[in-house]
């Protein structure tokens, strides 16, 4: 088990702030830094809702809380600030998971005519959508963050905690459940 328990805890602990799937009071919380561009991001999430379905089903659903937190990396994606804040823009309107599925889905076409496109998909409201996002309304909440997670030591996306530790091990269904079911004991 690879945890380095000195640099690698995190700062801000979950809360109801947080994009949340389960419940904060899981058995096991698993937060995840990410950038909707990067590919490996778009991985690793996938790898999470499958273990999240096998562990719903042998452990039961209040098991695994999975948290969402934006971690841009803009410097290396120029769509992926705007990403976040159209996930932020959909999440107001109830819609965050939906926009998150279909943003890590089409993550090569995330141009602002391909945001709109997946907002008028998701039924949301489309002028206080775009209203949001030309406002810039969400930065300061992608913002909070990326500061909680460089505060937690997090340099790039994808960074998973799992129970408050950084997880540092392989990025595979095995790996990460083998963390998941140990951080319980």
């Amino acid at each position: 088990m690879s945890f380095d328990r000195d640099c690698s805890l995190l700062f801000v602990p979950p809360s109801t702030q947080d994009h949340i799937k389960g419940v904060l009071n899981a058995t096991v919380v698993l937060v995840m830094y990410g950038d909707y561009e990067c590919s490996q991001n778009a991985d690793v999430y996938r790898l999470i809702r499958v273990i999240g379905r096998q562990l719903s089903v042998s452990l039961g659903e209040n098991y695994l809380c999975f948290i969402f937190r934006h971690f841009p990396q803009i410097e290396i994606h120029s769509h992926a600030q705007r990403a976040a804040e159209a996930a932020e823009a959909a999440a107001v309107q109830g819609q965050f998971w939906t926009m998150h599925e279909m943003l890590f889905s089409y993550q090569q076409e995330l141009g602002n005519g391909y945001l709109v496109e997946y907002a008028n998909n998701l039924g949301l409201d489309i002028s206080k959508f775009l209203q949001d996002i030309s406002k810039k309304v969400y930065v300061d909440r992608i913002n909070e963050d990326i500061e909680s997670g460089l505060y937690s030591g997090v340099t790039a996306a994808p960074a998973l905690f799992i129970n408050g530790i950084r997880y540092l091990d392989r990025w595979t269904v095995e790996q990460i459940m083998a963390a998941i079911v140990a951080a319980n004991d």
